[in-house]
């Protein structure tokens, strides 16, 4: 098989006068957990389901699994898992029937499908509710339920739009855990996310805004881009502190986090410290270098609409 599982050149899609996609290169590696980070509306669901086969794109030259995309997409399907952001299973059937139905679906034989469902009841601590209808479930058994079903048939390659969105914290954290388990044994993931715990915890990352990708490598490679440029104030009046730093144009941003002013610096000052300083003129004020977030790089790619949905 080959060491590359996605590749893209020029990828784009539009939707009428709408560019939801713009251009995007991806060279993704077999066996990698992959991140898409943005907010909404910044093109990670329509890549997703372009690269699945499921849109065609406008522009470019698109290869998955070694298949060129759209013209073998059918052959793709076999190949590939995919959990959506909805909850889309059966609400009105068991967590086995659910199951046993998309086992057929993948064309699963019945002694594979039995022995299969029973291995992924146990994985994912399912088994003492094969029999509880999907409505009945929780969030985090509902997620746990669907990423049982897209890895039914043991895809080579698994696609992830928000998997975690309707989930508490713990149950975030248990479903990563159970990602690089499947990323162990051979898997390759792409997923797409809003939170920027979840983005470091990614072998590599794409970082997207408005259906353009602004940086991409791994999260210590994009933190590492920021040494030197995060600045912790602490003070009073931090809220006036914030407004002046604004002004400053080597200011790129600054948010406050309680009692403290967060102050992302634009390349090009030598000694951030020394400098607000200067600028701020003011000896009641603590000011140190801190160390920078994937939020910070986030903020540095785009035009810092962190939060946006």
């Amino acid at each position: 098989m080959t060491d590359t599982a996605i590749q893209a050149q020029g990828l784009s899609r539009h939707f009428g006068a709408v560019i939801a996609v713009d251009r995007v290169d991806l060279d993704i590696s077999s066996g990698q957990i992959y991140g898409f980070l943005g907010p909404n509306g910044s093109g990670k669901t329509t890549i997703i389901r372009t690269l699945c086969g499921l849109l065609t794109p406008t522009a470019g030259k698109v290869s998955v699994l070694g298949l060129d995309i759209p013209r073998q997409a059918e052959a793709l399907r076999r190949k590939i898992g995919y959990m959506t952001q909805k909850f889309s299973l059966y609400e009105d059937l068991t967590v086995e029937e659910n199951m046993r139905f998309m086992a057929r679906i993948y064309g699963l034989k019945r002694g594979v499908s039995r022995a299969r469902i029973d291995q992924l009841l146990e994985r994912y601590a399912l088994t003492d509710m094969r029999d509880r209808f999907a409505s009945a479930m929780s969030g985090g058994q509902r997620q746990r339920l669907a990423l049982a079903v897209a890895t039914l048939h043991e895809p080579t390659l698994l696609f992830l739009d928000e998997p975690t969105s309707a989930v508490d914290p713990e149950n975030r954290r248990d479903f990563w855990e159970k990602l690089f388990d499947l990323s162990d044994a051979g898997t390759t993931i792409l997923v797409s996310t809003h939170y920027m715990d979840e983005a470091e915890r990614c072998h590599q990352l794409a970082i997207l805004e408005t259906g353009r990708l602004r940086k991409q490598g791994t999260p210590r490679e994009l933190l590492s881009e920021l040494q030197n440029r995060v600045v912790d104030i602490s003070g009073a009046d931090l809220r006036q502190v914030k407004t002046r730093v604004l002004q400053l144009p080597e200011v790129e941003s600054a948010a406050q986090q309680g009692l403290h002013l967060r102050v992302l610096i634009r390349q090009g000052v030598a000694d951030p410290v020394t400098w607000l300083h200067q600028q701020l003129d003011d000896q009641q004020l603590e000011i140190a270098l801190t160390r920078a977030s994937l939020e910070d790089v986030f903020v540095a790619a785009t035009t810092g609409q962190v939060g946006t949905t």
